[in-house]
């Protein structure tokens, strides 16, 4: 059975219909159970997923050739790509904006990115174990919700807000490492003021080395 929790986590797309359903019913049924067992600490396997989802093996394989990319999918439930910021953004806002650590002064925290931080645990936890579903996970995810602040900082350089020989994509790096850093190498919990004051900190520094 798909829990309440998995079925807010993947929307109207797991809600079962009368009647046969249709093909994103299943999606959503055979996405919400991966994402059950990952929450529950479980190994995932095609027989686990088939007996919690109620689906057959044969409807998982048309959808899902392998484990490695439908649990990429189900990692990344509640997440979503940016929007493309405006012209006129600070990009300096936008880079702080984007780890949660606003001039509001509001502690950076994973749940803010769709995520509580029991499950980033999990995902970190699963793609350190298997390499090829980390690659998978990049390609297929995270690297798309990169996108809009890289073409945000790109368009700095060109207007000559930053350096010009400026490398995004290391930067981007930079700043999202000190975040990983902390819980993951730290062990520190992302909602402490501490953490959020140490990586305003780190970002300063960051910023400093990236404007003209």
């Amino acid at each position: 059975m798909i829990t309440a929790v998995a079925q807010d986590a993947v929307g109207a797309a797991v809600r079962r219909r009368p009647g046969r359903p249709r093909d994103e019913d299943i999606d959503g049924q055979i996405v919400a159970a991966t994402l059950e067992i990952i929450d529950a600490g479980e190994e995932v396997t095609v027989s686990r997923v088939v007996a919690r989802s109620g689906v057959s093996r044969a409807a998982l394989y048309r959808r899902w050739p392998s484990l490695t990319t439908l649990i990429a999918a189900a990692l990344d439930v509640g997440r979503m790509v940016p929007p493309e910021y405006p012209d006129d953004v600070d990009l300096r806002d936008a880079l702080f904006d984007g780890l949660g650590l606003g001039e509001s002064g509001v502690a950076l925290s994973v749940a803010a990115s769709g995520y509580a931080e029991e499950r980033f645990r999990q995902r970190i936890r699963l793609v350190m174990s298997d390499r090829a579903l980390q690659k998978a996970y990049w390609q297929s995810h995270v690297s798309r919700r990169r996108v809009p602040l890289l073409n945000a900082l790109r368009a700095g350089v060109a207007r000559g807000e930053l350096r010009p020989d400026l490398d995004v994509d290391a930067c981007f790096d930079a700043i999202a490492g000190t975040a990983y850093y902390q819980i993951v190498v730290r062990g520190d919990r992302m909602d402490d003021p501490a953490v959020a004051a140490r990586l305003r900190a780190a970002v300063e520094v960051i910023w400093r080395g990236m404007v003209v």
